[in-house]
């Protein structure tokens, strides 16, 4: 199990600055050792805000956008084109400024593609199936990286306090019925798709997530309550988060960024 890295940030823009130079470096890496890079993209205000800094990183141009495959975390059970989805909201932040191949783009089916929120759910773990390789030893592919975002509940993707879902041990999607935010139908990746990831990176910037960053960093803390306790990637857990998140956390953890 890997140790969890913190990275303090004075705001949430310097938040937003790093984590999109470190995501657009560690592309560029992964392009260059196996061809391809595949990222797990998150919804909500620093997930966005990530993105649209990406849009406009110096190292944006160093990345071969054609060979970077895109899968999402969760997204709301809505229809294409909807703006509280989180593909149109990375659509606007940053796929529409890149030469990225559509058929690398693989956005999670709402109401107008699928019946049901659990024929989304496991047709987007059937294509997650479809799109695993031999050497990535599993039912999906191996993750470069997964971005999550944290609520203030401390939940992540769709995966909230106390959900069934939590309880997941094999199966790599879920639907999420009563979310307790808005929309209130969901589509999710489980805790064990998520935490098949070489790395995972939350996100968390504001004084309202200082609580749920203190709790998900607590040894003691159990993924039913505070699910993002539950996340650990393969290779590197990291924590990037701003001064306002991290000021409940004890004095010392984690390494300022300046």
């Amino acid at each position: 199990m890997t140790e969890r890295e913190v990275l303090l940030h004075p705001d949430a823009h310097a938040l937003a600055l790093s984590a999109a130079a470190i995501l657009t470096t560690r592309i560029v890496e992964r392009q260059a050792a196996a061809g391809i890079a595949r990222i797990v993209l998150t919804g909500g205000g620093i997930g966005t805000a990530v993105l649209a800094a990406a849009a406009l990183e110096p190292g944006r141009d160093a990345v071969d956008w054609s060979r970077v495959e895109l899968w999402w975390g969760d997204e709301r059970y809505l229809p294409d084109g909807d703006p509280e989805r989180n593909d149109t909201s990375a659509r606007a932040a940053l796929l529409d400024h890149v030469d990225i191949d559509p058929a690398r783009v693989h956005s999670i089916e709402g109401p107008d593609r699928a019946a049901s929120a659990e024929d989304s759910a496991e047709h987007y773990a059937d294509h997650l199936r479809t799109h695993a390789r031999p050497e990535d030893h599993g039912d999906l592919p191996r993750f470069d990286v997964v971005l999550l975002g944290i609520g203030p509940d401390s939940h992540v993707a769709s995966l909230f306090p106390e959900h069934p879902a939590l309880h997941e041990t094999d199966r790599l999607t879920a639907a999420v019925h009563g979310s307790p935010k808005p929309p209130l139908t969901r589509v999710t990746l489980t805790l064990p798709a998520i935490n098949a990831a070489s790395e995972v990176w939350i996100l968390a910037s504001g004084v309202e997530k200082a609580t749920a960053v203190r709790l998900a960093l607590d040894p003691a803390a159990g993924a039913l309550q505070v699910p993002a306790a539950g996340v650990r990637g393969r290779d590197r857990t990291l924590f990037l988060v701003d001064d306002d998140a991290a000021s409940k956390l004890p004095h010392g953890l984690g390494r300022p960024i300046a």
